[in-house]
């Protein structure tokens, strides 16, 4: 099978052609880049033959996927920088990637009979209650523009295509670039004590677990809508941050305080990031580890 990833210099997608590489699979890896810029092991540069493709430039990405013909897209690009979205100079960007940039993709597989790939975000939802989000749900009310463009690109996913998979996924982290973990080790060195809000539920999604499972859902027909985080239950960030620091072997202080306590955030915030993952067992998917697991690997991982 030859799958085509968007998105390599990321989190995500350097995990998935790693996962990919194990299995033996022809990897053509993608980002706007003129050159890979990711962490760079044997599995990348070995395996993998890099194209620049700029997802906007709906020519480009057809003359690219016209010419590699994959038997799969798994599409990792995005803007994901929540805060920033909200600017009015960054919206019209935001929209440029996340939904025609995605729309582009489901064009040029349509044409060439390829599987799709999408990850999309809990973002979709409106982050209200108690109650886990169902991945057939189909209540959207994105709470800012990052949640809005998302669902833009699910839906340009769903109306183009029969053969797709729409994976949300929340909390993610991974080798290949900046997250929540690696911001409370920094910040965690030089403050004796660290506040972190305790009223935003969800699951954290380690990416090397993350890509073992997408990988193992293009390898089938078992289409449409899935959630996909990590095992463990359901934290909060200051739940997280203290297991983090515990693991870590750090002494700092962690306050609990509440969103709007800490005040700091341009876009709002899910308070139920709770996804239902129950739909991968039925379908014949094994579940991620648990978080607490896959924090004590990715600790090892990046030697702390």
């Amino acid at each position: 099978m030859k799958v085509l990833v968007t998105g390599v210099a990321g989190q995500l997608g350097y995990d998935v052609v790693n996962e990919l590489a194990k299995r033996n699979y022809e990897i053509v890896g993608s980002d706007v880049a003129p050159e890979y810029n990711g962490i760079v092991n044997d599995e990348v540069t070995k395996n993998m033959e890099y194209v620049s493709m700029d997802i906007t430039d709906k020519e480009a990405v057809n003359n690219i996927i016209e010419s590699v013909k994959p038997d799969a897209v798994v599409h990792c690009a995005a803007w994901t920088a929540v805060d920033m979205a909200e600017d009015d100079d960054k919206v019209a960007l935001v929209k440029a990637v996340n939904v025609d940039g995605t729309q582009n993709i489901a064009d040029a597989c349509k044409k060439i009979d390829s599987k799709m790939m999408y990850i999309s975000t809990d973002y979709v939802f409106d982050g209200q209650g108690t109650e886990p989000w169902d991945p057939d749900c189909k209540d959207y009310k994105p709470m800012n523009v990052y949640g809005e463009t998302k669902l833009g690109g699910e839906l340009a996913v769903s109306n183009t295509l029969d053969k797709y998979f729409i994976v949300r996924i929340a909390w993610v982290f991974g080798v290949n670039g900046k997250n929540f973990i690696k911001t409370m080790l920094n910040v965690g060195k030089t403050h004796d004590k660290v506040t972190v809000v305790c009223d935003q539920i969800g699951t954290p999604t380690y990416t090397y677990d993350l890509a073992r499972l997408l990988v193992d859902m293009i390898e089938t027909d078992k289409y449409g809508y899935y959630h996909a985080t990590n095992e463990g239950g359901y934290i909060s960030w200051y739940d997280f941050t203290c297991e983090i620091y515990k693991q870590a072997g750090y002494t700092t202080e962690v306050a609990p305080v509440t969103t709007e306590e800490y005040g700091l955030s341009k876009a709002a915030r899910p308070f139920n990031s709770r996804l239902d993952k129950s739909k991968l067992v039925k379908n014949g998917f094994t579940p991620l580890p648990t978080w607490q697991d896959a924090l004590a690997r990715y600790l090892k991982e990046i030697e702390y």
